[in-house]
């Protein structure tokens, strides 16, 4: 096993912030590289949420992906197989995904995550998609 990070959870596609991510954690992981800190979270979390908001459960997306096809085609194939959304839904989602965990209903869980990692001297963590920056190296 490798202690690949995949990229940022705010990496998007087409206006989907960290769908980016999920794809390369499941091509990561099927090749065996995927750091081992990510494993247990396969299809929970952030993950869900992106597969709650276009309709289809992970293990389509995790198929369409190993099929082999690009992050681009596996968002149309998910999209075509799951729910319709209008713009202003998909500008809510990308709000309500990038700042999960800033004074929302997971602000304790991201602050009790923050002293565990030692962060709290760390400037410019606010939410989740923050904290896995800074956790991976990249904040």
């Amino acid at each position: 096993m490798s202690d690949t990070y995949p990229c940022s959870p705010r990496s998007e596609i087409d206006g989907l912030p960290y769908f980016p991510r999920m794809v390369e954690k499941i091509r990561l992981f099927a090749a065996g590289e995927l750091h081992p800190e990510l494993h247990a979270n396969l299809g929970k979390g952030m993950d869900l949420w992106i597969c709650q908001f276009l309709g289809v459960d992970y293990e389509t997306i995790k198929e369409f992906t190993l099929a082999g096809a690009p992050d681009s085609e596996v968002l149309a194939q998910a999209r075509a197989k799951g729910t319709k959304r209008e713009e202003h839904e998909l500008a809510w989602f990308r709000a309500y995904i990038l700042n999960r965990g800033f004074r929302d209903d997971l602000s304790e869980k991201l602050a009790s995550r923050i002293e565990e990692s030692g962060f709290q001297d760390k400037k410019g963590i606010y939410s989740f998609c923050d904290y896995i920056d800074a956790d991976e190296g990249r904040l």
